[in-house]
């Protein structure tokens, strides 16, 4: 083989997998949920999703299958953009409207609680893979009841906390908010708008205020503990990839929503990308600011090196088949 030739093979194997590496640059995904107090879809993860022990978690599987607890952190909306109350349907508020998740909507007093006091409180938001953004929590109006579908007029107008880029701690944006007195049953609703994207995500949170549960026997809301988080519960032989069990309008909402972010970039933190939370994946190094977060879209630069990847593989083909193409010319 003349060193020519040797120069040419040795350049096509070499690009080849950074043509690759270009072509298969994803976003993260997989982002949380709350966990003080624990959102319905968190508690029904805790209990485990092949055998909850609550009765609501149970109809929850029963409704949707465990998928939607394997992916506990991803009730979301690729491009909500703030467009929630628009969005959303009256009755779905829990679900986002997702067919996935509609088992998270059943009106039902029994859904496993969170004992709350009116007043300044401290919230957390478990961040599987964080990002910049504003949270704001919302709470029922006084007269709500459980046992109907919730709607957005059963929330109080304006969010009782909110908070900007709020700080990471032990992997949980952690900030405080004033609720206005209440008793009894009620529902805390939980909206995380990202700033670096359109995608938001949403949860439900059951709470009591005072000693009432709302129902007999009604139990007491736990959250996942991190070996839970970093590892995932139940049986791990089903595929829980961050995105199971989605509807196809959701899976190509998802591939849009993928396409339109275009690659992950972190600042002072790691991202986990797509690390299924049921097959390990890691929770992300704690960080003291808030603005240390991760960040995923509105980078032209995945674009440009897909294409030059594309560009790269395309050359080094076209170099090992003319070489290919001369050596046995040669023979000839």
């Amino acid at each position: 083989m003349t060193a020519r030739r040797k120069a040419s093979l040795v350049l096509a194997l070499g690009i080849a997998p950074l043509a690759l590496t270009g072509l298969t640059a994803s976003p993260a995904a997989s982002h949380g949920s709350m966990l003080d107090p624990v959102s319905r879809i968190s508690a029904c993860f805790a209990e485990g999703p092949e055998s909850p022990d609550s009765a609501a978690c149970k109809a929850l599987v029963a409704a949707g299958g465990t998928q939607p607890l394997y992916d506990w952190n991803e009730v979301n909306i690729g491009d909500a953009d703030g467009r929630h109350r628009q969005i959303i349907p009256d009755g779905q508020l829990c679900s986002v409207g997702r067919a996935k998740y509609k088992g998270l909507d059943a009106p039902r007093t029994d859904w496993p609680s969170t004992q709350l006091t009116s007043g300044k409180n401290t919230f957390r938001w478990r961040a599987t893979a964080p990002h910049k953004g504003t949270l704001e929590l919302y709470v029922t109006k006084d007269g709500y009841d459980p046992s109907k579908p919730l709607k957005w007029s059963d929330l109080e107008a304006q969010p009782f906390a909110k908070a900007t880029n709020p700080p990471l701690v032990n992997g949980s944006f952690v900030f405080d908010g004033t609720i206005p007195a209440k008793s009894g049953r009620h529902l805390v609703y939980s909206i995380l708008q990202r700033s670096d994207s359109p995608e938001a995500f949403y949860t439900c949170s059951d709470v009591v205020f005072g000693s009432d549960t709302g129902a007999p026997g009604a139990p007491v809301a736990e959250a996942p503990t991190e070996k839970e988080i970093k590892q995932g519960a139940g049986n791990s032989s089903v595929d829980h990839n961050g995105h199971g069990g989605d509807t196809p309008a959701e899976v190509k909402a998802n591939a849009q929503h993928a396409a339109h972010q275009g690659g992950a970039k972190a600042i002072g933190t790691k991202s986990e990308g797509n690390a299924p939370v049921a097959n390990g994946g890691g929770a992300p190094q704690p960080v003291a600011q808030g603005d240390n977060l991760a960040e995923t879209g509105g980078d032209n630069n995945t674009m440009y090196v897909a294409i030059g990847g594309a560009a790269a593989l395309a050359l080094g083909a076209a170099v090992m088949f003319g070489s290919a193409r001369r050596r046995a010319g040669g023979r000839g």
